[in-house]
């Protein structure tokens, strides 16, 4: 049993409807729109089933009709990379695990009585075995390289409001066990801007991106007045003692966004069938960024969505989508 890589082929990519914004400033109309610029962008490239809430199906067919797979069903939000399950493949066939998910810790911004209840209901809908575990997770806070590594952070997984009566050691286990891993390599923390509201307390698709076995992709800042400054250095040295060759991958220099601190990232890519849906920021580090995924990602087709509207409400592109992996028949 494993979770293949990203990269590796779907068979379609699942995303959520936005029902609710939690940011006074953007309008669900506006959230809306940055969410529909990453399913069309991915429809190039594979299927996407959108999943919504049966009040805003008029809406979603208004724009978007056509272009996705629509799938009713009640929601509270739209990060369906962290509320969705996450698939498996054991012995030939599809599996979805489905965590135990709490609003990202408990915390008091957050309505989850639903999304909870999502694992479930999608590995259902799509014919995969489900897999139950009480371990608080989402699909944000692990990455792996389809070939036994898995790199976590202590923030989320060891999160007091997550995870508060399990030990490290029983955290790996049960990873271990529901994604066929064997080497979990825990960072510190994530970026620091995702300690703030709406935020994760660390997910490491901020901070790092396996590309292939043993390669990873890890965010760097450069600008010595940010405090993600030295966490490059310390991701670095932790993946590399492990024998992952690490590729910096250069961020926004900026500090502040929004009146909040900057986590812009372009680690928080999302490969398709084909294609990289890459999040930018109308920033002078785009275009490096782009050609830095471009060689770690050779021969797929880049697609730039502007992507400060997502990380304004929490997240990026990876944020908002989940692949199911393509699961060969056998003969």
């Amino acid at each position: 049993m494993t979770m293949p890589a990203e990269w590796q082929p779907h068979s379609s990519t699942i995303m959520g409807f936005p029902h609710t914004t939690y940011d006074g400033e953007v309008t669900l109309e506006i959230a809306r729109q940055a969410w529909g610029s990453v399913a069309r962008a991915i429809s190039h490239f594979e299927p996407v089933t959108m999943v919504v809430h049966e009040s805003d199906r008029a809406a979603l067919d208004e724009s978007l009709l056509g272009i996705v797979q629509p799938l009713e069903v009640e929601l509270d939000d739209a990060w369906l990379r962290d509320s969705g399950p996450t698939f498996v493949v054991e012995h030939g066939e599809l599996h979805a695990v489905d965590w135990t998910f709490n609003g990202w810790g408990n915390q008091d911004w957050a309505a989850w009585h639903h999304d909870a209840k999502l694992g479930k209901f999608l590995g259902d809908h799509f014919g995969a075995h489900v897999r139950s575990s009480t371990l608080v997770n989402e699909g944000g806070g692990i990455e792996v390289d389809g070939a036994g590594l898995l790199v976590v952070t202590e923030t989320v997984q060891l999160d007091p409001e997550r995870n508060g009566k399990w030990s490290k050691s029983e955290v790996n286990a049960e990873l271990m066990e529901q994604l066929g891993v064997d080497t979990p390599i825990w960072i510190p923390r994530g970026l620091a801007g995702d300690y703030g509201p709406f935020a994760t307390r660390g997910h490491v698709d901020l901070v790092v991106k396996f590309v292939a076995p043993g390669v990873a992709l890890v965010h760097r800042q450069q600008n010595r007045d940010h405090p993600d400054f030295a966490l490059f250095h310390e991701v670095a040295h932790l993946l590399e003692a492990r024998g992952v060759e690490v590729i910096a991958l250069d961020g926004p220099r900026r500090v502040e966004a929004n009146g909040s601190l900057c986590d812009w990232s372009y680690v928080n890519c999302y490969p398709t069938n084909g294609g990289l849906i890459v999040g930018t920021f109308n920033d002078e580090a785009d275009e490096a960024a782009i050609a830095t995924l471009s060689r770690a990602f050779p021969g797929r087709e880049i697609s730039t969505v502007d992507a400060r509207v997502l990380f304004r409400l929490g997240g990026g592109v990876h944020c908002i989508t989940q692949q199911i992996p393509l699961v060969e028949e056998r003969s």
